[in-house]
């Protein structure tokens, strides 16, 4: 099988950290995003992945150039594209049959082989994953019937409305195409998926078809959720491909994980909830709590973090307060 995973956006919402670090590569328990992603994909059988990147690549290519275990190829877009208008330039890598298309920055316990069987059952041209949510608004709105088909994308121009009951849902980011989704797809140019392609295969009436997901899914896209993902690991509730490495020590509270080569005084209290990068020194008296230091980071002597995601570098001088914040750092 093969798959694409969607890795050229900015980052905005995670600003300034972003300008330091493209997304697939901000630590995720202190390995990079992209790199769990990989393992995701490989659990479920797939052998060949493609990855589109503009925003900050070389930092990407030198990380992953040299990944074993999967043919990955770089898809590099010298202007952003589109989800549509990326997905047509990787057209080359992704022939042969089904495939699937993911966004980089999601955690999910989404059952691949079930979505690509259910794909393949329902002689669907297009599937995508779908969940319910509390907000369904911040995704963009789906209405399905109940026999999962797709019928209607909220906020697209829509001359035939669908008949019957439906219900609304929420796009997960996951979904399984068929290589004529190429065709559909203008080159070299911008263009979007759920605005631009997916509405008008719809309307068509082609069979574009939504896999119910009821499990664990998280959008790593703002500093709430990419604290959540940290908890969610570290309370047990998401399991990624390995282990996390829990610390325990003077200074520390459970749970806590952490990089090599910490100093951490006796004095300190790091924890509940925190997720220290390599080198990281947080002095006497500090406290950390519900918050992710990437590497070099130091907390001086008296400081409070919570809440904050401090970026590679960031030091907070003695008696200093990081409350709800993302600090950029010096790297």
């Amino acid at each position: 099988m093969k798959a694409m995973v969607l890795a050229a956006g900015f980052g905005t919402r995670l600003l300034p950290l972003t300008r330091q670090l493209p997304k697939p590569l901000f630590p995720m328990m202190n390995r990079p995003l992209l790199g769990h992603t990989l393992d995701w994909l490989a659990a479920a059988g797939v052998r060949d992945v493609t990855v589109n990147l503009h925003h900050l690549p070389e930092p990407v290519l030198a990380a992953f150039g040299k990944e074993s275990g999967l043919g990955l190829h770089f898809s590099l877009e010298e202007e952003i594209l589109g989800t549509a208008g990326g997905i047509k330039q990787a057209e080359r890598f992704l022939g042969g049959g089904a495939f699937f298309v993911v966004n980089s920055d999601i955690l999910s316990n989404i059952d691949l082989p079930g979505v690509m069987a259910f794909h393949r059952e329902k002689g669907a041209c297009l599937t995508l994953v779908v969940r319910r949510d509390p907000a369904p608004e911040r995704y963009g709105l789906i209405e399905i019937d109940a026999a999962g088909r797709i019928t209607h994308f909220l906020g697209a121009s829509s001359p035939h409305r669908p008949e019957g009951r439906t219900t609304r849902v929420m796009f997960t980011g996951i979904q399984v195409m068929e290589p004529g989704i190429f065709e559909r797809i203008p080159a070299g140019r911008f263009s979007g998926t759920t605005r631009d392609i997916f509405p008008a295969m719809v309307e068509e009436g082609l069979p574009v078809y939504a896999y119910r997901h009821d499990g664990y899914w998280l959008d790593l896209g703002t500093r709430e959720s990419y604290l959540q993902a940290h908890r969610d690991v570290l309370e047990g509730n998401l399991q990624l491909g390995q282990e996390a490495t829990l610390a325990a020590g003077p200074g520390l509270a459970p749970p806590v994980a952490a990089g090599r080569a910490l100093d951490v005084a006796a004095t300190a209290k790091v924890g509940p909830f925190v997720v220290l990068g390599e080198r990281c020194r947080v002095g006497a008296g500090a406290s950390i709590e519900n918050s992710v230091c990437w590497d070099d980071v130091t907390v001086g002597e008296g400081a409070r973090v919570e809440g904050s995601v401090l970026g590679h570098g960031t030091v907070v001088p003695p008696g200093g307060n990081v409350l709800g914040r993302i600090v950029e750092g010096s790297r």
